[in-house]
């Protein structure tokens, strides 16, 4: 799948289907003005981060385009037990929204479209279709997107017409659901390629690591690499991105961490954590108040 590329209201508008609810409301009347207290990010939101929002920063002066809501009521009539408490729920523009607060925007332009939740199915495709082709979505929260449209359209094929995909495109994605707990996050990392994850899927998952550890080897020379190397991406990303997960994900920092220092540093990081730890609540004890 191509990656990089920003999905806007017409891409969505394709890839939700020809009488998309986003169509109507591209056509419809002119964007209003809501205070950030109105509004709420779409807790079905694909995405369990939002992600680096240095590229928005330019929102705190201007606005290009608006945020897609829907009202509370068309909300809660879909999710009821969400507990929403503000008028207006953004579906399309979480971004903007996260960027808004974090650079000091005090009001958002929106587009309001009570129509995007006319139904589970037509909020969720939209949602995804939002964030499917962008560069740092998560290739993992991606899978279970697809999961969680499939599940309520009842049909893999259903799902794949209300995003505009090919049958074959949510089989892949729903294979690496398959994979096993150390692959799905060597993937997430930028470890293991979305090409080998799906070959890895199609194997018992008690030998998918085994696996993945013997693409590695070559006939000559496999006893000096009976094991992936350390991996080579740019360490202040991997760590920045298990940073933003730690709250739900955990021993993604652990995983992250273990990678880039090697089993020799993570060992001296332990250490020095048990031991400066101590040292600096002793010393703060200590001090005169």
């Amino acid at each position: 799948m191509a990656r990089g590329r920003r999905t806007d209201l017409a891409s969505l508008t394709a890839a939700v289907g020809e009488h998309s609810p986003v169509e109507q409301a591209a056509a419809g009347p002119a964007p209003r003005t809501a205070p950030l207290d109105d509004l709420t990010a779409n807790p079905r939101n694909p995405r369990e981060d939002v992600g680096d929002l240095s590229s928005l920063s330019s929102i705190v002066d201007i606005q290009l385009q608006p945020v897609t809501v829907v009202s509370r009521a068309a909300y809660l009539a879909l999710y009821p037990d969400d507990g929403i408490e503000t008028r207006w729920v953004v579906i399309n523009g979480c971004r903007r929204l996260a960027a808004a607060h974090e650079y000091g925007r005090a009001e958002l332009d929106i587009s309001v479209n009570d129509a995007v939740a006319r139904d589970r199915v037509t909020l969720i495709s939209a949602a995804i279709a939002e964030n499917v082709d962008r560069e740092d979505f998560d290739v993992i929260e991606e899978a279970r997107a697809v999961q969680a449209l499939v599940a309520e359209c009842g049909r893999a094929d259903h799902a794949a017409e209300r995003l505009h995909r090919t049958g074959a495109w949510v089989s892949q994605r729903l294979a690496l659901l398959k994979l096993a707990p150390e692959l799905q996050g060597a993937l997430r990392r930028g470890e293991l390629a979305i090409r080998e994850a799906r070959t890895l899927a199609r194997v018992p998952r008690e030998e998918q690591v085994l696996r993945w550890r013997k693409t590695f080897e070559r006939e000559e020379g496999a006893g000096d690499r009976a094991k992936p190397p350390e991996p080579r991406r740019a360490p202040g990303r991997v760590i920045a991105a298990a940073l933003n997960k730690f709250d739900k994900e955990p021993k993604l920092l652990v995983d992250a961490l273990r990678e880039q220092l090697g089993e020799s540093g993570f060992a001296t990081l332990l250490s020095l954590l048990a031991i400066e730890e101590p040292a600096e609540i002793a010393l703060d004890v200590d001090r005169p108040v």
